[in-house]
Order: structure tokens, then C-alpha cells, then sequence
């Protein structure tokens, strides 16, 4: 029984060593600079981004894998630094040589490192410098060849990032990121930058000998200077020698003459103190006045001068809520006229429709009425010239079948006329004397009725004929139409 026991616990023993083995062969863990491509049996599952690619990523953790059906590599996410030379030409057609370093490294997150894998997973790392450099080359030759030479040297940090931005897209596509680029050093073959330089150093220079001559001159002054007080100071101490010894002098004639001095200095102290007397007690009427007058006048006039000014703003405040008032009274009167005008061209425009429309239907109305009317007009015109046809038809059958009556009633209609040329050489008589009275008058009478009667016998004779002759023919409105004799 014990043997049996011991068997089980090395077999339990044997198998948990060999798990642990197989875990410690299966467990990868992915240190803080680097990432793991996992490949192989399902190695896509579980990882949103890596599905559509058929491997996983991991970083910044441990991972289970089967080996010999997955495949594990690693990508390094420390920074790289490469160094890069240019050869370029400015705006100004200067050769130049641009020496500057970045500073690049994959990036963290799952799409740059995707991209990255794809690209330099297991290739050397010369290849992927030769790819920034490449690059980093193209751009910068072509922002150099934009810019002068000056603005190259005097806003580098500007030139660093316009290389910067327009290299960040592309490195973006193989994963990379720029952590830095500077710009180390712009040299040129022609001397072209060394000599921008040269006014400036002989500015520099100019400035130097200015200022060692002006500190040659300073320092010429504060000698001269130093001189000056030694002899003042050698002049002054005779003076004061000479000083002492006027005092000396001074001091024997004062003793000499302190007795009158004296009396003269009391007289003097005497006349100072009436002096001072006589000043206090103006100084006490001034200050009298100024408290008994001047005082209650500078009151006076305060009182005055606030009074005015506060009649004067309440008739500003009065005058500004006067305006206020008669403003509002005046929106107020505007407003409602407005109301009112609208109201008015409102009830004109109503009145004005109504009107339209009243004079339109008057219009048809008497429009209708006319075409009524023109129509029956046009009606009777119609039975008139009918009634007019009917019997210039009749006429003319009369004609055709009583000639003689045509020529009596013709004869008939025209006799006024025959008349009136019978009696026409009496037309221009002004006067006219009958000689024999009545019977006169109508012997006259007879014979222009008989002068008529002949004419309208010719006329009957000259119709027949014309008539025979001619056929006749009949006007519209009856008339025998014949042609005079010849």
C-alpha cells in the first residue's frame, strides 16, 4: 500500500514538472521596448484590429501560444537614431550641405506596429534607416530648395518642422513615428555662409575698437580727473592753513573788541525778539481773518456753487425725462398712425378689389350689351339691304315689263329738277317787274311750266331710245343707268 502511494506521488509529481515545462514552453512575455507577432493556428482570434490580418499582437504582457502551430517574433519599439546628409540647393541656387539627426522608433499602437511588422518584421536594420533616410533626403531638399540660405541659418526650429510634418505622413505608413529631428549643421562649399558673417564680425570689430577707445579715453579722463583733486585737495589745505590762521587773527581783534560787540549783540537780540513779536501778532490778525472772513466766504460760496449745481442736473434730469416722455409719446403716435395707415391701405386695397371686380363685370356686362347690340344692328342691316335687294328686284322686273311706267315715274322723281332748269335764267334776276299785274305773274308761270313740260317730254323721248338701244341696265338703288345722246 505504501509503495502504491509513492508511485502515484512521483507520477503526480512527474506530471505537474511536465506542465510546468509545457506552460513555460508555451507562456511569452513581451518586455516594455518590444512587441510580440504572434502567427499561425488561430492566432488571429480574439483581437479585433489583427483579424482582418491573421496575426495577433501583443504588447506589455504575457500570452499563451502552441508550439510548433503558432510562431512568435519580436519587434523592437526602442528609438533608433540615424544621421543624415544632404547635399541640397537653396533658393538662391547656393550649394549647400544640411547635416541633421532624427530620432525614430515604431509606434505604440496596434496599427504602426501592424505596419511596421508587415514591412521590417526579420529584415536588417540597415534597411529600415536606408527607408527613413530616403526619406528624410526627398524632403528636405525640396523645403531647402523653397528657402534662402538666411532664413535656413536664422529660423532653424521652423525648418525642423515643416521637415517634420511633411515626413510624419509617410512614416506613419511604415509605422514609424519622429520622436526628434534637428538640424546639426548647414556648411557651403562657396564660403557663402562665412561670408554673411563678415559685416557682421566687422561690426563686431568696429564696436571693439570703439570701445577700447572710449575706454582708453575713460581712462585718460579719470587720471586727469585724479590729477584735478590732488591739486584741489593741495589748494584746499592752504586754504585751510590760510583759514586757520585768519581765524587765529580774527579771534585776537574779536578779544579785542568783545566788549562792544557785546553791547552791540544785546541790541541786536533785543531787536529780533520785537522782530518776532510784531511777525506773531500779524500772523495772529491773518489767521483772525482767515477764520472770522475768509472761512464762512469759502462756505458761502461752497453752498452757492452745490446749490447751482443741483438746480442744474435736476433741470438736466427734468429736461432728459421730458424728452423720454415726448419720444414715447411720439412711438406711441407713430405706432398707432402706422396702425391706422395699415388699416387704411388695407380697407383701400378691399375697396379697391371690390371695385376692380364691379368694374370688370360692368365691363362684360356692356360688353355683352354692345355684341347684343351689333348683332341686332348687323340683323337689321342684313333685313335692309335684304329688303332693298327685294325690291331693286322688283324694280327691275317692272322695268323689264313696263318700260313706260320706269320712265313716268323717273320722269316723276325728277321733275323738281326739270323745274328748277326751266327756271333757272331767272335765277340772277334781282328784280322783276311784271308789267300787266296778275295776269303777268301768271303768263310767266305757264310758260315755265310749259318750258318744263317740253323738257320732260325730250327727256321721255331720249330715254325710249337709249333704252331700246342700250338695253337699260338698273342700278342698285333703281335708277335707269343710259348713256347721254350723242
Amino acid at each position: 500500500m505504501d509503495v502504491l502511494v509513492v508511485v502515484v506521488i512521483g507520477i503526480a509529481v512527474v506530471m505537474l514538472l511536465l506542465s510546468a515545462g509545457l506552460f513555460r514552453l508555451a507562456w511569452r512575455v513581451a518586455e516594455p521596448d518590444e512587441a510580440l507577432i504572434i502567427s499561425g493556428f488561430r492566432a488571429g482570434e480574439g483581437q479585433a484590429f489583427g483579424e482582418s490580418m491573421g496575426f495577433r499582437i501583443v504588447t506589455g504582457r504575457g500570452s499563451l501560444v502552441a508550439p510548433g502551430l503558432t510562431k512568435v517574433r519580436r519587434i523592437s519599439l526602442e528609438a533608433h537614431e540615424s544621421q543624415i546628409t544632404v547635399p541640397c540647393v537653396s533658393q538662391q541656387k547656393i550649394s549647400l550641405e544640411l547635416a541633421g539627426v532624427v530620432v525614430y522608433k515604431v509606434g505604440d499602437d496596434y496599427r504602426s506596429i501592424a505596419n511596421a511588422a508587415r514591412r521590417f518584421l526579420d529584415r536588417p536594420a540597415e534597411e529600415l534607416e536606408t527607408k527613413v533616410q530616403n526619406v528624410f533626403v526627398g524632403h528636405l531638399r525640396a523645403i531647402a530648395g523653397s528657402m534662402t540660405v538666411e532664413d535656413m541659418i536664422s529660423d532653424q526650429d521652423k525648418f525642423s518642422e515643416q521637415v517634420r510634418d511633411r515626413c510624419s505622413q509617410e512614416m506613419e505608413s511604415f509605422g514609424l513615428v519622429i520622436d526628434s529631428f534637428q538640424i546639426q549643421s548647414i556648411a557651403s562649399g562657396s564660403n557663402y555662409i562665412a561670408n554673411l558673417a563678415v559685416p557682421h564680425q566687422a561690426a563686431v570689430e568696429q564696436h571693439a575698437r570703439i570701445a577700447r577707445a572710449n575706454a582708453e579715453r575713460e581712462a585718460i579722463e579719470q587720471e586727469q580727473a585724479a590729477q584735478a583733486k590732488i591739486a584741489l585737495a593741495v589748494r584746499d589745505t592752504q586754504i585751510k592753513k590760510a583759514g586757520y590762521q585768519a581765524e587765529v587773527d580774527s579771534a585776537s581783534q574779536e578779544a579785542a573788541q568783545q566788549g562792544p560787540l557785546a553791547q552791540a549783540t544785546a541790541r541786536q537780540a533785543v531787536v529780533e525778539v520785537a522782530t518776532r513779536v510784531a511777525q506773531l501778532e500779524a500772523q495772529q490778525k491773518e489767521q483772525q481773518l482767515q477764520v472770522e472772513i475768509r472761512k464762512p466766504a469759502d462756505a458761502e460760496a461752497y453752498k452757492q456753487t452745490t446749490l447751482s449745481q443741483a438746480t442744474r442736473d435736476a433741470r438736466i434730469l427734468q429736461a432728459e425725462a421730458d424728452a423720454q416722455e415726448t419720444r414715447l409719446r411720439a412711438e406711441a403716435a407713430a405706432a398707432q398712425t402706422k396702425m391706422q395707415a395699415m388699416a387704411e391701405a388695407e380697407s383701400i386695397k378691399v375697396r379697391a378689389a371690390a371695385q376692380a371686380e364691379a368694374t370688370r363685370l360692368t365691363g362684360q356686362a356692356e360688353a355683352d350689351a354692345i355684341k347684343a347690340r351689333g348683332l341686332a344692328e348687323a340683323d337689321a342691316v342684313r333685313a335692309h339691304m335684304a329688303a332693298e335687294a327685294a325690291g331693286i328686284q322688283q324694280r327691275a322686273e317692272a322695268m323689264s315689263q313696263n318700260q313706260e311706267a320706269v320712265i313716268a315715274q323717273q320722269i316723276a322723281e325728277k321733275l323738281p329738277q326739270i323745274v328748277a332748269a326751266a327756271a333757272a335764267p331767272f335765277e340772277h334776276v334781282d328784280n322783276f317787274t311784271v308789267l300787266n299785274g296778275a295776269q303777268g305773274v301768271t303768263s310767266a308761270l305757264a310758260e315755265i311750266i310749259q318750258q318744263a313740260g317740253a323738257l320732260t317730254s325730250i327727256a321721255r323721248e331720249s330715254l325710249l331710245p337709249a333704252m331700246n338701244l342700250n338695253g337699260g341696265s338698273v342700278k342698285e338703288n333703281g335708277q335707269v343707268d343710259i348713256d347721254p345722246p350723242k
